[in-house]
C-alpha cells in the first residue's frame, strides 16, 4: 500500500490499479445538500483517511471536478469512489436495495438522537451529514436507523459538518478497533 503526502497527492495521477488494490471499509458517507465546497473536499479527504467505500453527494451538493473541492480534498477526489444522487432519500434507497442490512446513521440534533459515543454501530454503515444551516432533511431522519449528535457544552449549538463527521467516523473506527477491513 502506498502512502502519499499532501504535496504528492496534489501532483500525482491516480493509478487505477493502485486504487483498485486499496481495501475499503464498509462505510459510506452521504452529504445531504452540503453547500460549502471546502466541507465537500474535506469529506473526501476524510473518506480516504478511513478507506470508506464511497461518498455520495446529494441534492445541491457540488461535485467534482470543482477547483475548490479539489483543493480542499488535496486531490483525493480521484482516489475515493463517489457518485451523485438527486436526494439523500434516493441514495439511501439504493444502498438498502443493494444490502438491506446497511445501518443508516444520521448526524443531527433531534429529540430521537443519542450522544454519538453511546450509539451502537454495525457494518455496513452509511453516515449522513446535512446542510450547514438546515441540517439533515426530515425525510432522511425518518429513514435513519440511528440519529446521533455531538454534545455541545458552550454557547454554540453546532459544529462544522466536516468536523462532526470526522469525529463520529473515527469513533466508529475506534469502536471496531480499526480492524474492519
Amino acid at each position: 500500500m502506498i502512502r502519499l503526502k499532501a504535496k504528492e497527492l496534489r501532483t500525482v495521477e491516480v493509478d487505477p490499479e493502485i486504487k483498485r488494490s486499496i481495501k475499503k471499509n464498509p462505510v459510506t458517507i452521504i452529504l445531504d445538500n452540503v453547500l460549502d465546497t471546502y466541507n465537500v473536499g474535506s469529506v473526501f479527504r476524510l473518506a480516504d483517511a478511513v478507506a470508506a467505500e464511497k461518498v455520495i453527494l446529494c441534492g445541491q451538493t457540488l461535485t467534482p471536478p470543482n477547483s475548490r473541492i479539489k483543493k480542499a480534498s488535496i486531490n483525493t477526489t480521484g482516489w475515493v469512489d463517489w457518485e451523485y444522487a438527486e436526494t439523500a432519500v434516493s441514495a439511501i434507497a439504493k444502498l438498502k436495495a443493494k444490502n438491506e442490512k446497511v445501518q443508516i446513521v444520521a448526524v443531527e440534533q433531534d429529540p430521537r438522537s443519542v450522544t454519538f459515543y453511546k450509539a451502537d454501530y454495525s457494518f455496513p454503515l452509511a453516515i449522513v451529514v446535512g446542510n450547514e444551516t438546515t441540517g439533515v432533511s426530515k425525510e432522511v431522519l425518518d429513514l435513519a436507523d440511528t440519529i446521533v449528535e455531538m454534545p455541545m457544552w458552550g454557547i454554540n449549538t453546532s459544529l462544522n459538518v466536516m468536523v462532526s463527521c470526522g469525529i463520529i467516523v473515527y469513533e466508529i473506527m475506534k469502536q471496531h478497533d480499526g480492524n474492519i477491513k
